[in-house]
C-alpha cells in the first residue's frame, strides 16, 4: 500500500510527464481538465464544510482559468478568442462568488461552462491526435 505522500508524488510525476510530452492542443485540454477537477474538489469540500481546502481549490481553478485566458491569441483567434476571454472572465467571477458566499450553484455553473468548452476543444482535436487516440498508426 502506497503512503499518501508517495501516491501524491507519483501523481505529480505523471502530470509533469504528460505536460512535458504534450502538444499545445493537449496542454489546453490538460488545463481545462485541471480546472474542472479543482472545481469538483471545491464542491466536495464545500459539502463537508472544509473551508480552507475549498478556498485553495477555487484559487487553483481561478489560476488555471487565468492561464487559459492569458494564452488566448486574440490576433489569430478574433471573435472566438474574444468570446472565450469573456467566458473565462465570467467563470473567474463566478468562482470568486462561490468562494465568498459558499455558493454551490456558482461552482456547478462554472463546471458546466468549462465542461462545454472542454468538449468543444476535444471535438477540434488535430487529425494526428485523433488518429493516435483511435489506436491507428500515425
Amino acid at each position: 500500500m502506497m503512503s499518501r505522500p508517495s501516491a501524491e508524488h507519483y501523481r505529480q510525476a505523471q502530470i509533469e510527464g504528460a505536460v512535458m510530452n504534450a502538444d499545445p492542443h493537449r496542454l489546453v485540454s490538460l488545463l481545462l481538465t485541471g480546472a474542472c477537477d479543482r472545481i469538483r474538489l471545491a464542491g466536495a469540500c464545500l459539502a463537508r464544510g472544509d473551508q480552507a481546502r475549498k478556498g485553495k481549490a477555487i484559487g487553483e481553478a481561478c489560476a488555471i482559468v487565468g492561464h487559459l485566458s492569458g494564452s488566448l491569441d486574440h490576433e489569430a483567434g478574433g471573435e472566438v478568442a474574444a468570446n472565450l476571454a469573456s467566458l473565462y472572465d465570467y467563470v473567474s467571477r463566478r468562482l470568486t462568488e462561490a468562494n465568498l458566499h459558499n455558493d454551490g450553484t456558482a461552482l456547478e455553473e462554472s463546471l458546466d461552462l468549462l465542461g462545454e468548452v472542454g468538449a468543444a476543444w476535444e471535438a477540434i482535436a488535430p487529425a494526428r491526435e485523433a488518429t493516435v487516440a483511435d489506436g491507428a498508426q500515425a
